[in-house]
């Protein structure tokens, strides 16, 4: 198996003699055969190839097997955004009468799908606290949970995820485990290797890297087995939509292959070609740049946590953070560039501090190459009530700091002068 830091720039693509030697952007929605024949066969699976781009298209697929083998998957499926991704994935396994269990330390609006949208459509979530102990979220699985959902750092609250906690409640019951890994990306954790089944991204943030290309992927790690549980109905029973297609007789690719054929075809979601090769030229330094993300963030952590006018820091780089143990049981290698941390006095100080940065901007976005904060309670979490926000960890005074490459010097020298101001 080649370094991951070797498949960030060559994975997913291999040129032929006298082919482009980059992957090229296809910009191209329809596809040309000579024989019917042709078509007919990829319709029904038994061969490779593109016929729609809303279902494949050369320059996505690169992008998708890329992250897959990053992750250790067998396939991925590249979505519009990291929202689609969430969508689809869980559409994929779980309908009207179902339920989800889902840690309630999550990105706010992955939280509002799971409260609000996906109820209104007869699909029940389940919160569970991610320090609750194991017999407590266990009780929680019932026969009609399609899956266990979690994030292995969360946003905004830097629960960092125990994933033998979960994955052994999910083996027990037969219950797809899936983990959103933005944060953290396979270069340090690969969900997979510690139990998960499906692994969520919003390629949007460290896989791109510089804010440019909106996306997500849903990796598929082929190793859960529908056939030993009657959990999930519809991978057992033909689908009459797609040719009477059994999809738990394709073994490993069966989640993978009923999010494409079924969910991708009928909801469109597909990430576009551009986007898909501004992602993939991204992914070529994401090795190097987690490093000095995490190399960054560890610097920076220990000085807000040393600061006067600082209340708390949430970063597991610490070594009084309640998740350092744990952050270096799965990411060894460092903890990503996202923390947290409380300005004394509250949403009026906290304002009045992020409006004296000057280099670090105020953007509702995180996890690229440029330094950014944002105050969570008023803006990507605003849609929850005071009670919800209590519940998660969201304080008022909770300022979210996306630790970018730039500098370290630089971001703490601008750190110090806005905290000077308060």
């Amino acid at each position: 198996m080649k370094k991951l830091d070797t498949i960030c720039v060559q994975g997913g693509y291999k040129p032929k003699s006298g082919e482009p030697r980059v992957v090229p952007i296809v910009q191209s929605t329809t596809y040309y055969y000579e024989k019917a024949g042709e078509m007919a066969d990829l319709f029904d699976l038994k061969s490779e190839g593109y016929f729609y781009t809303r279902l494949a298209n050369p320059t996505v697929d690169a992008f998708e097997k890329k992250l897959a083998e990053l992750d250790g998957g067998v396939l991925g499926i590249a979505t519009a955004s990291g929202m689609s991704a969430t969508l689809l994935a869980i559409l994929n396994i779980a309908g009207a009468g179902d339920n989800l269990v889902v840690s309630r330390a999550i990105y706010g609006g992955s939280y509002n799908l799971f409260s609000v949208t996906l109820p209104k459509y007869g699909i029940e979530c389940r919160f569970f606290d991610p320090d609750d102990c194991a017999e407590d979220i266990e009780k929680l699985v019932d026969d009609k949970t399609k899956v266990i959902f979690a994030e292995t750092i969360a946003n905004p609250t830097i629960v960092v995820l125990d994933f033998e906690k979960l994955a052994n409640i999910a083996k027990k019951h037969k219950v797809l485990f899936m983990v959103d890994n933005t944060l953290v990306t396979p270069v340090l954790c690969r969900p997979l290797d510690f139990g998960a089944n499906v692994v969520i991204y919003s390629s949007s943030k460290y896989l791109d890297g510089h804010a440019v290309a909106l996306g997500g992927c849903i990796i598929d790690g082929g190793n859960f087995d529908f056939k030993s549980t009657n959990r999930y109905e519809e991978f057992l029973r033909p689908d009459e939509s797609y040719h009477g297609l059994v999809y738990a007789d394709l073994g490993k690719t069966a989640f993978g292959v009923k999010c494409r054929v079924q969910m991708m075809r009928d909801l469109g979601a597909i990430m576009s070609p551009e986007n898909a090769f501004l992602t993939n030229l991204g992914m070529e330094t994401l090795a190097l740049r987690m490093e000095r993300h995490c190399q960054n963030a560890k610097k920076v952590a220990e000085f807000l946590s040393n600061h006067p006018k600082v209340e708390w820091v949430l970063h597991p780089s610490l070594t009084d953070n309640k998740y350092h143990a744990l952050a270096n049981k799965y990411m060894p290698n460092g903890q990503g560039g996202m923390m947290s941390f409380g300005v004394k006095g509250g949403c009026e100080k906290a304002s009045k501090f992020m409006e004296g940065l000057e280099m670090i901007a105020i953007v509702t976005h995180v996890a690229d190459s440029r330094s950014c904060v944002l105050h969570p309670a008023s803006t990507t979490h605003r849609q929850l009530s005071s009670a919800d926000l209590e519940a998660i960890g969201i304080k008022d005074n909770l300022v979210r700091l996306s630790v970018g490459i730039e500098n370290s010097d630089d971001i703490i020298d601008d750190l110090k002068r806005a905290l000077d101001r308060v």
